[in-house]
């Protein structure tokens, strides 16, 4: 996969310049339609282990889920950690893995927040803002905002969540009567469109499966 980037920035940076950049990354953000037709997502996460992370992604053809392609890349861990700033730490390991890619996904979902974050900039936001390309965040706790009214306990239940006032995201039941997921936008998607596809990709199992096959390949040890 080619990879253009649209805001380069450098990761070597204090928390509080980190902070700034999301801020002024923030407005770059786009909450558009998606593609009329999505054929490929990717899934992206990143396992830490001492000082190494090693991030996955794991790219699945709709509608069956079946995995077409998928890259490692390992590196020092180059931030340390602190809540909200989970982009410096991992974006610099996801970026040379999307680049092992021998296709270029419809569509990017990351196992992080997008706009469900203080400064509007989570690592969703933040690789679709960089890239260019269509992310979603789905996330397995809340960062920000409080969940309004009461969810379902079916599938696909959903309620928005909500922060300082501002609709950030969505809390989503993927499986009956298991505690839900929250998906935000991250760019270039609107929030139902997303959630919408997020259950589409989630025909067993609580996590999407394409951030779910992200993970496992994330776990593995290296050879």
């Amino acid at each position: 996969m080619q990879i253009s980037r649209q805001h380069p920035h450098d990761w070597d940076v204090s928390p509080d310049e980190a902070k700034q950049i999301q801020r002024r990354l923030a407005s770059e953000g786009r909450e558009t339609p998606l593609p009329d037709t999505v054929e490929t997502i990717a899934g992206v996460d990143v396992s830490v282990r001492d000082d190494t992370a090693q991030a996955a992604v794991a790219v699945l053809r709709l509608p069956d889920l079946e995995v077409v392609d998928e890259a490692i890349h390992r590196c020092k861990v180059p931030f340390p950690y602190v809540p909200g700033l989970l982009s410096f730490r991992e974006m610099p390991a996801v970026l040379p893995a999307l680049k092992q890619l021998g296709t270029t996904p419809n569509v990017f979902v990351s196992d992080s927040h997008g706009r469900a974050h203080p400064r509007r900039f989570g690592l969703a936001c933040h690789m679709g803002v960089l890239l260019d390309v269509p992310t979603i965040g789905v996330a397995k706790s809340i960062l920000v905002g409080t969940p309004q009214g009461d969810l379902g306990t079916e599938k696909g239940s959903r309620v928005p969540l909500v922060h300082d006032g501002e609709m950030v995201g969505t809390v989503l039941r993927t499986r009956t009567d298991v505690n839900p997921v929250y998906v935000s936008v991250g760019h270039r998607c609107m929030l139902d469109d997303a959630a919408d596809l997020m259950l589409d990709c989630s025909p067993t199992y609580k996590i999407p499966e394409p951030t779910r096959q992200a993970h496992k390949l994330s776990q593995q040890a290296e050879a």
